[in-house]
Order: C-alpha cells, then sequence, then structure tokens
C-alpha cells in the first residue's frame, strides 16, 4: 500500500487541510479503480464501508491477488467533515459559497476534444490513451482560487485515469440504491446485484455536473462529437452507491457492503479469484427521469405510512402532515407506481418540502433531475 497525502489550499493561515489517498495493487498497471466515500461529509455509512475496505484491500495485496491499481480515498471531504453547527454536521453544503460539495466539478469535455481534434485514429487504444492523457494535461493546468475548488480538483486528478470510479455515499432514510447511467449499466448491474440495490437509477446527465458524471459526460460527449467517424471507447464509468440511511453505521452492514464491493471487483477481473455466483436484481433498472420527489404543500407533523423499500401503488398514500393547532391532517399520496427507497429524516414538514422519492418506470421529468 502506497499512502500519499494531497494538499488543499488553505483558505486562512493555519487551517490547511489535505485529502489522503491510499494506493493498492501492482505500480503502473494496466488498469484502474477508485472509490471513495463521504463527499457529503454528513454520510458517514461510505466511511465505514471504506475502512473495512481497507484492512481486505492490505490482504488481498499481500497475497499478490491484486490485478490492477485500487485507489481508496476514505475522507473524500475534510472541509465539510469540519463544519459542525451547535452538534449538527452540515456536510453537505460548503457554509461559505453555499454550494453543494457534489456538484459543478470542472467540465473539460471541449478543451480536451480541441485538443485531440486531429490526433483521432482507428484504434480505439490509442484514442483511450490519448483523451486520458489530455483529461490529465487539462486538470493539471487548473489552478484553485478556493479551498472547495482545490478539494475538487484534487479529487478529480486522482480519479480522471480510472477505468471505474465508485462513489460511496448514503441518504436519509433509505435502502441500498444506486446512480449510474444507461451506457454503463450493463458493467454496473452485476453491482446492483451484489450490494443488493432496491432501486437503480440511470440518466446521461441529470445536472449540476456531479463527481460520478464529470467522468462519464466527457466520454460521451467526445463520443457524440468524434464517434461518427473514430472509435471512441467509455474510457470510464461511474457509479454513485447509496449505503441505506444516515444512521446506518454499523460493523456488520459495513462488512457485508465491503465484501459485496469485493465480489464485484472479483467479477470485474480488478482481483483474482473465482467470482460469487450472482444474486437476483431486487428491482429493475429505472430512468431517474421517472423518479417522483414527493413533496407536501402544507407544513405540519410529518407522520409516515410507507417505509423505504416498499413498492407502492398509484395515488398510495404515504404519510399524513397534521396541524396540531387547527387540527388539519393532508394526506401525501404518491401519483405514480413505484418504488420509495428514501424518506426525509426530518417529522417536522415545511410547505414544499420534498419528503420521499419514488422511482417509477416512465420517465417524465427533464433537466435538473437531482436532489439540491
Amino acid at each position: 500500500m502506497r499512502h500519499q497525502k494531497h494538499d488543499l489550499l488553505a483558505p486562512l493561515p493555519g487551517t490547511a487541510r489535505q485529502i489522503h489517498s491510499f494506493h493498492f495493487g501492482p505500480a503502473n498497471v494496466a488498469g484502474k479503480v477508485y472509490i471513495q466515500s463521504s463527499l457529503h461529509a454528513d454520510e458517514m455509512p461510505g466511511m465505514l464501508v471504506a475502512w473495512h475496505l481497507k484492512q481486505r484491500l492490505a490482504e488481498l495485496e499481500a497475497a499478490g491477488r491484486l490485478r490492477s491499481e485500487i485507489v481508496l480515498v476514505p475522507v473524500a471531504n475534510p472541509v465539510g467533515l469540519e463544519q459542525v453547527l451547535m452538534d449538527v454536521p452540515l456536510g453537505r453544503y460548503e457554509l461559505e459559497s453555499g454550494q453543494n460539495f457534489n456538484r459543478w466539478f470542472v467540465d473539460l469535455s471541449e478543451e480536451v476534444g480541441n485538443e485531440i481534434e486531429g490526433q483521432l485514429g482507428d484504434d480505439p487504444q490509442h484514442n483511450l490513451t490519448l483523451i486520458r492523457t489530455s483529461l490529465r494535461n487539462a486538470l493539471a493546468r487548473q489552478t484553485a482560487g478556493t479551498q472547495l475548488q482545490s478539494q475538487r480538483l484534487t479529487l478529480q486528478r486522482l480519479a480522471c485515469d480510472a477505468d471505474m470510479v465508485l462513489d460511496l455515499h448514503c441518504d436519509f432514510e433509505a435502502v441500498t440504491h444506486l446512480y449510474t447511467t444507461p451506457e454503463a449499466w450493463p458493467q454496473v448491474e452485476p453491482l446492483a446485484r451484489y450490494i443488493g440495490a432496491e432501486a437503480s437509477l440511470l440518466a446521461t446527465d441529470s445536472g449540476g455536473q456531479s463527481f460520478d458524471e464529470c467522468f462519464t459526460l466527457l466520454w460521451w460527449q467526445l463520443k457524440e462529437r468524434f464517434g461518427e467517424h473514430f472509435n471512441i471507447p467509455l474510457g470510464s464509468f461511474s457509479v454513485t452507491v447509496e449505503l441505506r440511511g444516515q444512521g446506518d453505521v454499523y460493523h456488520p452492514l459495513a462488512s457485508v457492503d465491503c465484501q459485496a464491493l469485493i465480489d464485484y471487483l472479483i467479477h470485474f477481473g480488478t482481483i483474482a479469484g473465482d467470482p460469487v455466483s450472482l444474486p437476483e436484481l431486487p428491482y429493475p433498472a429505472t430512468p431517474l427521469a421517472g423518479v417522483e420527489p414527493v413533496a407536501t404543500p402544507v407544513g405540519g407533523l410529518l407522520v409516515f405510512a410507507a417505509v423505504p423499500g416498499q413498492y407502492l401503488e398509484a395515488g398510495q398514500l404515504i404519510a399524513e402532515v397534521i396541524d396540531p393547532i387547527l387540527d388539519r391532517v393532508t394526506p401525501i399520496h404518491c401519483t405514480a407506481a413505484g418504488l420509495m427507497y428514501a424518506r426525509s429524516l426530518r417529522r417536522m414538514a415545511t410547505a414544499g418540502m420534498v419528503i420521499a422519492h419514488v422511482a417509477g418506470t416512465e420517465a417524465y421529468r427533464s433537466g435538473y433531475l437531482l436532489s439540491p
């Protein structure tokens, strides 16, 4: 294992922070997998899984079973990790800018496309190497003006040349689910089976330039631009894995999730070994544009009638919102049938608040598809 430290831009004297990356497997070998956790710094289940994974990878490396480099970043957001206000962690948004830590990673598809134009050929491996080199160089030329930009660039530089990028998150109260692209789904489906994803949500561009999509979108956009004349491979695929809810930080769950990731990496060929038989897929992949963010039109005490992982029929009751002053009870129903994979932790709702997400099968939304 090789431990590297990456200094972030310090916003003030005496406030230096670092990203720590742990590199397993042979150096300078073909193939790379990048795994990070807790980019939203109030989401801890992935960090515990990463800790378990760190121990397992060290054992597998010692046994000579790693065929590719595996880069692990267990604390992807030291800036947000420190944001605790009156005993409440505030690790989703940077307090200075108000920006979501998992949005607005730099988009270099046009810059890379302009640089490689005229150098592409018929060999997809040549094109893959050319694009990765151009992307690494373009990221190296970027300069950060803020600590947040510095953190984003550090993570992008670590992951930009990986074949696979796994970003470990969680929701508020939820079952295991994941986000990826339709183009990557054939490669990701085994992961969904091993990890037991009860919802798999697919979108090529969900808006917001999140960490996972800053890689997949670049390759997709280059394919759109040059694919008619040149063979542009899918040089990287990314998955956001949502490991249940914020409170699900337990060794038994983390151990199971760690083993699921190991099983997937064996299936993928990154780790030597006999692949474990694929389990059944709990729920078919559905479009992210088919997700219904169920909102309440009124504020009040939120009393749920449905639980994460429950399949709902169209019009089924999800919750009641109670006004304890006027004794008014407002029922909240879903519009279409689907699997309710996540719900709010809050129990006092405000008017217009999204209280749950239901994965329907028919796409009906467009534009920005993510939560704020």
